[in-house]
């Protein structure tokens, strides 16, 4: 369960992101998936529902199993939805989709819209920075995208992008040996079909 926890604390980060932007504007809650998982077969990843906003998907649409499966050699790689997780203080509407095999979670792939919110893909990504030391620039993913392993024992991949104008933070969680190369492909696979 240290992904879900992960992806807890990702939260928290994404919670600095009102710091550090500039004037008023306030950005929280990346996904926070429970500490249980849910059930592998719980739902198809390819799902289409739309989510917060009109022309959204659901993040099991926007990364298919397959494509985690092949990126961790792993088959047999299921999705279900992750929790919702909505913040009316800033607009962040969080969707997650939870990726299990053998009955292990084995990663998770968060998307926050920030209906309403003005803050820039720039802004997300230097307070994203600023909050994890260890982050580095990934490039070709998003508008903006780094990189970071914590001290949870997991990787993250968190990319930013203006979608119809609403800002939206794309991130994708799973153990640390999991390298930025295994990542961007699920990330950017995610980011452009969002």
């Amino acid at each position: 369960m240290r992904i879900s926890r992960a992806i807890i604390l990702f939260a928290a980060v994404i919670a600095t992101l009102s710091a550090c932007s500039s004037g008023d504007e306030k950005t929280d809650n990346a996904a926070k998936p429970s500490s249980q998982a849910p059930s592998p077969s719980a739902a198809p990843s390819s799902s289409t529902a739309p989510t917060g906003g009109a022309g959204a998907k659901e993040p099991c649409a926007l990364l298919p199993a397959e494509a985690v499966g092949k990126a961790v050699s792993l088959q047999g790689v299921t999705s279900a939805p992750g929790p919702v997780q909505d913040n009316a203080a800033n607009g962040g509407k969080a969707k997650s989709c939870v990726y299990s095999a053998a009955g292990k979670q084995i990663g998770a792939l968060a998307v926050t819209r920030f209906e309403g919110n003005k803050i820039k893909p720039a802004e997300m990504v230097a307070a994203l920075k600023k909050a994890k030391q260890n982050a580095k620039d990934v490039a070709g993913v998003g508008e903006g995208a780094i990189y970071y392993t914590d001290e949870n024992k997991t990787a993250t991949l968190a990319a930013a992008e203006l979608v119809g104008n609403v800002p939206v933070l794309v991130n994708y969680t799973g153990p640390a040996k999991m390298t930025q190369d295994m990542m961007v492909p699920l990330v950017k696979t995610a980011v452009d079909a969002n």
